[in-house]
């Protein structure tokens, strides 16, 4: 009798290796990662998981890469139908989708802003540039705002030079040809970021006073808040 080939039994190994990660990491999380208990979950030898992830950490990577990508498509994908003379419902619509994708896919969250993993250094030349794939959305719809002249960078505390000077460095980075993105868009992108975000990971941290039954009530208003302070 001829053995059925590894393919025939698992279509796609490297999306099953991966599948089996996320389930291991919700069950057990992110730090008790193994390969070969992946390996025997699939019913395979472990040099077979070798071919595509020779150690525990470049599965992370791939996983964190994974994560940041889901997160940026879901970023993207919220606004679509929004008209492009509108960016304040984008705005408006970006915050709220990043918490639904946090809550759909907190393995997710947690493995790219949780707990890091001891002993684990995440290769920056590979996840920094899919992070920052994340916030396009929301730094795109920020410089519509301020091209349209909607923002009120005028009520905001004068730039040291030490902060000006990194967020040129970021400017830089994150530049187009023939697109410039203000420093202060920046600046915005990051404080409104780690706003929604703060909330999220308090939520999901199951650390919200026990009388605030509903988390998505004060991060749905704190989003108007964003909006009425900066616009």
């Amino acid at each position: 009798m001829v053995r059925p080939t590894l393919k025939k039994q698992i279509p796609n190994l490297q999306e099953a290796i991966k599948e089996t990660a996320w389930k291991q990491i919700a069950e057990d999380g992110a730090a008790a990662l193994s390969l070969r208990a992946i390996a025997r979950e699939l019913k395979i030898t472990a040099p077979a998981i070798y071919n595509y992830f020779p150690r525990r950490d470049d599965l992370v990577t791939a996983l964190i890469v994974d994560a940041f990508t889901s997160l940026a498509n879901s970023q993207k994908q919220s606004i679509e139908s929004i008209p492009a003379n509108d960016p304040e419902a984008s705005l408006r619509t970006l915050g709220l989708a990043y918490r639904d994708w946090a809550v759909q896919y907190e393995q997710r969250y947690q493995l790219i802003f949780g707990t890091p993993i001891p002993g684990y250094e995440a290769p920056a030349d590979v996840t920094l540039p899919a992070a920052a794939w994340a916030l396009v959305p929301l730094i795109e719809t920020i410089q519509a705002l301020y091209d349209a002249d909607r923002l009120r960078v005028e009520k905001l505390a004068k730039l040291s030079p030490a902060l000006r000077s990194m967020l040129e460095a970021w400017q830089e980075f994150v530049g187009q040809p023939g697109s410039q993105t203000d420093v202060e868009v920046l600046y915005l992108a990051y404080v409104i970021w780690s706003r929604v975000h703060g909330l999220v990971g308090l939520e999901l941290g199951h650390q919200t006073p026990s009388f605030i039954t509903d988390p998505g009530e004060i991060f749905r208003r704190e989003i108007e808040n964003i909006i009425a302070q900066y616009l």
